[in-house]
């Protein structure tokens, strides 16, 4: 079936204008709400949002502020500022999500909410999963880490493969990190809304700070956790998400489910195995969503 993307804005708390798109399923059984990674945008979601859709879960995204057509409204079309969050920075990013997950409940009340969160987006779900135990049905964290300072690099995420070409004969890119696919640095570098992301810089030291933390206390122990993510990913260090999914069931979470693929880097959804993988989180989804 033929997927039609939507596209539609709504004002923060602080008067930002955020743009969302909705990929509709015809009779959907479920929703699902994707929250990107740092320098990146909702786009590069489609073909699993046009997946998710044709399998019966409608798909919303936002450009987080600062990134997409949402950041370039903020910083009058200069990409040289993509990144800067704004006033308010991070909570307000994240409150920003939040409002997009009442969006969606108001628009399909009585379905279920699932939060599918990449890189950054996944920090900040953990964050707002502390705070906000129920605010979503069920979790999938992609490309996540366990936010210690131990356990999660804040380095040179690509210093594995500064020697390693994607192909015989290419340059580094800088950005083999993000898959074994080459297209996807080249996709990436040639995407006018996509950027190097040195948190820090673009965050400020507090509210870089803020994205480090554990799974709270008061957690739901009903709303069930994917932790999802390529083996190769640089972004967790060592066990990190083995002690993520421990601290998750030490609070109390029933069901957390860890599925690490082998070989693969920092974007699963990207992979070489992206067929399988977006198979195996669309089946996660549909078997929680059916007892919801």
């Amino acid at each position: 079936m033929s997927i039609e993307r939507s596209e539609f804005t709504f004002s923060d708390d602080h008067g930002v204008e955020i743009t969302a798109y909705a990929w509709e399923a015809k009779d959907p059984i479920g929703m699902v709400q994707i929250a990107h990674g740092i320098g990146e945008h909702a786009l590069r979601y489609d073909a699993f949002a046009r997946h998710l859709a044709n399998s019966g879960l409608s798909v919303y995204a936002d450009d987080h502020r600062g990134h997409g057509a949402t950041g370039m409204r903020q910083h009058d079309g200069d990409t040289s500022r993509l990144g800067r969050l704004g006033q308010g920075g991070l909570d307000a990013t994240q409150a920003e999500v939040l409002q997009l997950t009442s969006i969606i409940r108001e628009r399909h009340p009585g379905l279920p909410v699932v939060m599918f969160a990449h890189s950054w987006g996944s920090l900040m779900a953990q964050r707002i999963l502390n705070a906000h135990p129920r605010a979503w049905d069920a979790l999938v964290l992609s490309g996540s880490a366990f936010r210690t300072f131990r356990h999660m690099e804040s380095g040179e995420l690509n210093a594995n493969w500064a020697s390693a070409p994607s192909a015989p004969g290419a340059e580094v890119t800088g950005f083999e990190w993000l898959s074994r696919d080459p297209q996807v640095a080249a996709d990436f570098l040639a995407d006018p809304l996509c950027f190097p992301a040195d948190i820090l810089k673009l965050f400020g030291v507090a509210d870089g700070l803020r994205l480090y933390g554990k799974p709270g206390a008061g957690l739901a122990p009903e709303i069930p956790i994917l932790i999802t993510a390529g083996a190769d990913d640089p972004l967790s260090r060592g066990d990190g998400l083995r002690l993520l999914a421990d601290a998750y069931r030490k609070r109390g979470v029933r069901d957390v489910t860890m599925r690490i693929y082998p070989g693969a880097r920092h974007e699963i959804l990207n992979e070489t195995n992206r067929d399988e993988v977006f198979a195996d989180v669309t089946t996660w989804i549909e078997e929680r969503i059916a007892s919801h």
